[in-house]
C-alpha cells in the first residue's frame, strides 16, 4: 500500500470504523533513522489503533526504528517480509527475507527487546520455488520463537523473478487453506489472513478459521465497504451513518491540514471511491479530479462534489 495509506487517507478510514487497526505504508528503516520523521511518521491522535509497517533486514536499525515509532505513539510496530517490488528486493528487505527466516527471526527478537508495543510480521506463504509447506512453517516458527506478537499471512506466493509486483497481487494463486493450516498448526498464535478478501462478508466467512483478516485494495478502492466493519464485525455502531456523513466529518481536519499549506487534492484523492451504486458518483469524483488539483482550492470543492451525489437513491 505503498503511496497509498498516508495520514490523511488513514484519518479518512478512521471516520468509517473505530475498531480497525489502521497501518502505515511501508517505511524503510533508512527513511526512519535519517529522514525527516515529522513527514514520515507523524500522524493525527484520532487514527489510533496505528500500526507502524518497516521495511529492513539489519537488527540493529530494525530495533531503532521500532524505538523511534514507539516514541512517536503508534500502537504496534510491523515488520514487511512480503513487498515484492523490485526495489525492495535490491535493498534486501520485504518478500525475498522469506529465504532467509533465521535472519528475519533475529531482526524479531532486536525489535521485541527494543520495544514494549507489540511487534508483528507481514509475510507471503512463500516465494519462487519454496514449498509452501515447508517456508511458512520455518519462517514462523522462528519468528515466533523470537516473540513476534503476531502474523498476517498474505495467502499468494511472491514470484520475485518472472512477475512484476503488480502481477504478483494477482497471478499467483490464492491458498486460503494454507494459512488456515498454520493457525491449526500454531493454535496460541494470532494469524491474520490477507489477500484478494473483497469485503466484509467474505472477511466473515475466513475468521471462522483465522483470528483476523487484513483488507487492502479492497479497503483503499472501495473504502464505503469499512463502514459496515464495526457493525458487521464488532456488533457496535460505526463512526457515522453514511458516506456524506463521514466525508462532512473530514471538513474540520481538511481545514487544518488546508492552514498548514497541505493541497486540498492530497487529501481528496482518497475519497474517488467512496460511492458505489449512486447516482452521481462519476460527477463527484470528476469535480474532485478538476477543482481538486486547483491550486488554492479550499472545502467548498468537496462540499460541491458532495452536492452532486443522488443520496438515498442507490446503497
Amino acid at each position: 500500500m505503498m503511496d497509498w495509506t498516508d495520514r490523511h487517507c488513514r484519518v479518512f478510514h478512521r471516520h468509517l470504523t473505530r475498531r480497525a487497526l489502521l497501518y502505515t505504508e511501508m517505511l524503510t528503516t533508512g527513511a526512519v533513522i535519517h529522514g525527516d520523521r515529522e513527514r514520515l511518521l507523524g500522524f493525527d491522535a484520532v487514527e489510533h489503533p496505528i500500526a507502524l509497517q518497516l521495511g529492513g533486514s539489519d537488527p540493529r536499525e530494525l530495533a531503532e526504528a521500532a524505538r523511534i515509532g514507539e516514541a512517536f505513539g503508534y500502537d504496534e510496530i510491523n515488520l514487511n517480509v512480503g513487498c515484492p517490488s523490485d526495489r525492495v528486493k535490491d535493498g534486501r528487505f520485504g518478500a525475498c527475507l522469506m529465504a532467509e527466516p533465521e535472519l528475519v527471526a533475529r531482526c524479531v527478537e532486536a525489535m521485541k527487546r527494543a520495544v514494549a508495543i507489540p511487534i508483528t510480521v507481514k509475510c507471503r506463504i512463500g516465494i519462487d520455488d519454496q514449498d509452501p509447506e515447508v517456508a511458512l512453517d520455518a519462517l514462523a516458527r522462528g519468528v515466533v520463537a523470537s516473540g513476534c506478537d503476531a502474523l498476517i499471512v498474505h495467502a499468494r506466493k511472491a514470484w520475485l523473478n518472472g512477475l512484476s509486483p503488480k502481477e504478483n497481487r494477482d497471478i499467483p494463486p490464492l491458498d486460503y487453506d494454507r494459512v488456515y493450516r498454520l493457525k491449526r498448526a500454531m493454535p496460541e498464535v494470532p494469524v491474520i489472513i490477507n489477500g484478494g478478501i473483497p469485503g466484509i462478508e467474505e472477511a466473515k466467512a475466513h475468521l471462522e478459521h483465522v483470528d483476523g483478516v487484513m483488507l487492502g485494495r479492497a479497503a483503499y478502492q472501495e473504502p464505503w465497504r469499512l463502514l459496515s466493519v464495526d457493525r458487521e464485525i464488532f456488533g457496535e455502531a460505526a463512526p457515522h451513518g453514511s458516506m456524506q456523513a463521514a466525508l462532512e466529518a473530514m471538513m474540520p481536519y481538511i481545514e487544518q491540514q488546508l492552514a498548514r499549506g497541505t493541497r486540498l487534492h492530497a487529501i481528496t484523492r482518497h475519497f474517488v471511491g467512496a460511492f458505489h451504486a449512486v447516482p452521481g458518483a462519476r460527477a463527484f469524483r470528476r469535480h474532485l479530479a478538476e477543482q481538486g488539483t486547483r491550486l488554492g482550492a479550499g472545502g467548498d470543492v468537496l462540499s460541491d462534489a458532495i452536492a452532486k451525489v443522488a443520496f438515498g437513491q442507490a446503497a
